[in-house]
């Protein structure tokens, strides 16, 4: 998709912002800052602010306030707006009640030497470089090299489809995250297998951020008045837009249950600080409550009908969840607040299709598969990756955790209500890649057409939860990095990376410098590197990629409400050209004692891809040595394509970089005692060459069993203080829902940004076993200058944990101004300035 279109533009004549390299704004998802309401009056306005045709600057105490002006309401879409400043990323934007501006407060005061303010998307925003080489290179990857399976997904099972559709009205639940006057409609599409006996597993699907309401508002409105659609206007059924997978579920005894989510999707970007994460998630809890209560016979509600069809159909002890773009958020939100819950249903396969990850939660204990469009044009950073990186050494779970980057595929085509000429409201369906490219572009040949794109979806997510819920483990092979193929996905190819349960897996070495035990020798540089160039990176000094190639790694994009969260550890290995006669470049890894006997496994695997800029296909001998020194080697090129680039086109959010799956069967391994195995080498196949690598380890074929986890929640608590004369702090408590045994770490974060307020800080968080609560300082900037409002609120973000997961992940540090309040020109004591909230006390806020 495009970025949202302004007025007009004034030629840029500056350079870069300095000021955005030194706090780390750089990259595709710019440091989040304080997000006061575009309405709010300035309390200053230099003569000399710039200002253009479509902005302005304003200084305001502690920062600077940018406003664009748009020529038409902002696009809606999943990924998180921004504002550029002469070509640099100053900000994720507020979005105006009436959709016609976007706003970011900055301490940076690079932004009133100004001369061009454009929007952008988080997932797109790029600093231009190297593009010229990217441009050049156009590796081909060839289709994956997996069988294809005997069974097929997407065929049809034996059951016929039922519908008993609910819709209970527009204003019904309130929700989590949202201010208490935001009702959100209790609406359902339902398919349920005709004929099946008895209570069925449930999956329950959950949308994306789509236009809800098609035709123009008649007045700029806000809250409440925002949804449900007004006068002429025909609301989007983007919840109707998964029948081919919904139906093909349902066909093999699954209720499948698509939830609408627009009263969400008209409101997060205002007034959620989470952008709608924790209300899509307590939506779908809603939903199943309202199951729960018609499995029972206790909701009337819903009518003789469908009372009649759910009753005693359901079993809630087994249920799926699939979300689309924020709905893959959303999803994951619902897992994580479902699991804090007395008695929690029974989720035990969670889905994110094309998600965006703006805090960076994880989600142990539960199997996941996470689909990524490699031609997707709003997400298009493909910053779901996180999930499953994130996940992966949380604690020591047993579930098949999954990544599936598909070729050819954007973001809005596996749902038909987002895709020209299947869409009922055909007005709001695009292809979000809209830019020309001889890859992506719309016509090209590498791209699958809407069909071929909605089957490969339905193939694999259906398979996904028929595995994990039904048992039916011939479809494992399409998950566990083998890069099995189902019949009906057709051409589309499909690059697998894969986690196999703690249970029946043996870690070697993670790479990611936790433990030791890795050589080199030879020519070849060995490091580790972590996040991106111009990121804070607290332990770490080698970034993985420049910050202008966030677009491109998904493994290292930052997220938007977490810009300093440490981002994938991996370890890097680049040789040069040796002399003739050197020894060749090797890595060499110690394999611990507990991972020596590897005759019980099948597959030995790693992770692996050549490195950014790498602009040809590199190749590597994996070899495995035992006690003796006897020794056994495979070219990686044999086994996988996890080597070759990734194709690119014309457009700078290609190619990607995504590290893939390396799977050596032990089967075919000779002269090696696999009961005594001590190291794993690599060592160059090709002339030169830079590799990232990641996860060895060696396992057997398995989907384990996860649901709700138990491990405690971290939580942010809120607090209220007066902003104070200058630099000092506040604290806001951060809890676990309760002891661990083992040490507990996190990621704290707080918001920069002006109004006299709060500073920008980040953290880790360490709780010892046995402890629950620990303060985190945030900042204050603090004045004695009057204030434009009476009080500001910052976010404080938790995200990353380690053996925990995140609750209420978002706090809320509320900064009272406490030098007066300017009110029509006039400057009155705060205390008589309208609803102004009451700092109090400080103390000890683990005490409280």
């Amino acid at each position: 998709m495009t970025p949202p279109r302004p007025r007009r533009t004034r030629p840029a004549v500056r350079g870069l912002l300095a000021g955005a390299v030194a706090a780390g704004l750089l990259g595709a998802v710019p440091a989040a800052v304080a997000q006061p309401s575009p309405a709010q009056p300035s309390t200053t306005q230099p003569s000399d602010a710039p200002a253009g045709d479509d902005f302005a600057v304003e200084e305001v105490p502690g920062g600077y306030r940018v406003e664009l002006q748009l020529d038409e309401p902002l696009e809606v879409r999943s990924d998180a707006p921004v504002l550029e400043v002469d070509g640099e990323p100053v900000g994720v934007a507020v979005e105006s009640a009436d959709g016609r501006s976007l706003s970011v407060v900055t301490p940076d005061a690079a932004v009133l030497d100004a001369d061009r303010v454009s929007a952008a998307w988080a997932g797109e925003a790029d600093a231009g470089t190297a593009r010229a080489a990217l441009r050049a290179r156009a590796a081909a990857v060839g289709p994956a090299r997996g069988p294809v399976l005997g069974e097929d997904p997407g065929t049809r099972g034996r059951y016929g489809v039922r519908r008993a559709d609910y819709d209970l009205g527009d204003q019904v639940w309130g929700l989590e995250g949202l201010p208490a006057d935001i009702r959100s409609e209790a609406r359902a599409a339902v398919y349920l297998p005709a004929g099946a006996r008895g209570e069925r597993p449930v999956v329950v699907i959950q949308h994306g951020r789509h236009s809800y309401c098609l035709g123009p508002r008649p007045v700029p409105d806000v809250g409440p008045a925002r949804y449900p659609c007004a006068g002429e206007q025909q609301e989007i059924p983007s919840y109707l837009g998964y029948d081919e997978l919904a139906e093909n579920l349902a066909s093999h005894g699954y209720a499948v249950v698509s939830v609408s989510t627009n009263a969400v999707n008209a409101n997060d970007n205002q007034l959620a600080p989470d952008l709608g994460a924790q209300a899509r998630g307590d939506l779908v809890l809603h939903h199943l409550d309202l199951l729960a209560r018609a499995d029972a016979g206790e909701a009337p509600e819903l009518g003789g009908r469908q009372s009649a069809a759910l009753r005693g159909r359901l079993d809630l002890d087994h249920v799926g969840l699939m979300g689309h773009s924020r709905g893959g958020e959303g999803v994951v939100e619902a897992a994580l607040m479902n699991a804090a819950r007395p008695d929690p249903y029974g989720v035990e396969a969670v889905l994110p299709l094309a998600p965006v990850d703006f805090a960076r939660p994880v989600l142990p204990d539960v199997p996941m598969a996470v689909v990524l469009p490699y031609c997707d044009g709003d997400v298009s950073n493909l910053q779901g990756q996180h999930f499953y990186d994130d996940s992966r050494y949380t604690t020591d779970d047993d579930v098949l955790r999954s990544s599936l980057l598909v070729m050819g595929a954007n973001h809005n085509w596996f749902n038909t209500e987002w895709t020209p000429g299947t869409a009922l409201v055909d007005t709001g369906a695009r292809d979000d890649w809209r830019a020309a490219d001889p890859l992506c572009g719309t016509e090209e040949p590498e791209r699958l057409t809407p069909a071929e794109q909605r089957a490969v979806g339905t193939a694999y997510m259906g398979a996904f939860f028929r595995m994990v819920m039904g048992g039916e483990e011939q479809f494992q092979p399409m998950f566990d990095g083998t890069a099995a193929r189902a019949a009906s996905a057709g051409r589309a190819v499909v690059h697998p990376q894969a986690q196999a349960p703690g249970g029946s897996r043996v870690d070697v070495n993670p790479l990611d410098g936790s433990v030791g035990g890795v050589r080199s020798s030879g020519s070849v540089a060995v490091g580790y590197c972590q996040g991106l160039d111009g990121r804070p990176v607290p332990t770490l000094a080698t970034p993985c990629a420049p910050a202008s190639a966030s677009s491109r790694m998904p493994h290292w994009t930052p997220a938007s409400r977490a810009p300093s969260a440490p981002a994938t550890t991996v370890l890097t290995m680049a040789w040069p050209e040796a002399p003739e006669g050197a020894a060749p470049a090797q890595l060499r890894v110690d394999v611990p004692a507990a991972a020596r006997d590897m005759s019980g496994q099948e597959v030995i695997t790693v992770r692996a891809a050549p490195t950014e800029g790498q602009l040809a296909p590199v190749d590597a001998l994996l070899s495995i040595v035992d006690g003796r020194g006897r020794e056994d080697s495979v070219l990686m090129s044999q086994v996988s394509d996890a080597l070759a680039p990734l194709p690119a086109g014309t457009s700078s959010l290609l190619p990607k970089t995504v590290l893939r799956t390396v799977e050596l069967p032990l089967s075919a391994v000779r002269g090696v005692d696999l009961r005594d195995v001590r190291q794993v080498r690599l060592t160059a196949a090709s002339p030169t060459g830079s590799l990232y690598l990641s996860d060895v380890a060696v396992s057997t074929a398995a989907v384990g069993a996860g649901g709700p986890t138990d491990l405690p929640q971290v939580s942010v608590g809120d607090a209220v203080v007066a902003e104070g004369d200058g630099p000092g702090s506040a604290d806001v408590a951060v809890r676990l829902s309760a002891a661990s045994e083992d040490p507990v770490s996190v990621r704290l974060e707080s918001l920069a940004g002006g109004l006299g307020g709060a500073g920008r800080e980040a953290a880790e968080l360490v709780f010892a076993p046995g402890e629950t609560c620990q303060p985190f300082a945030v900042p204050l900037v603090g004045d004695d200058v009057p204030g434009a409002v009476p009080a500001a609120t910052y976010s404080v973000t938790a995200s990353v944990p380690v053996e925990a997961v995140t609750g209420d992940a978002f706090g809320v540090l509320t900064v009272v101004e406490d030098d007066g309040v300017v009110v029509d020109g006039s400057v009155v004591d705060s205390g008589e300035a309208p609803s102004l909230p009451l700092p109090g006390p400080q103390g000890d806020v683990c005490a409280a």
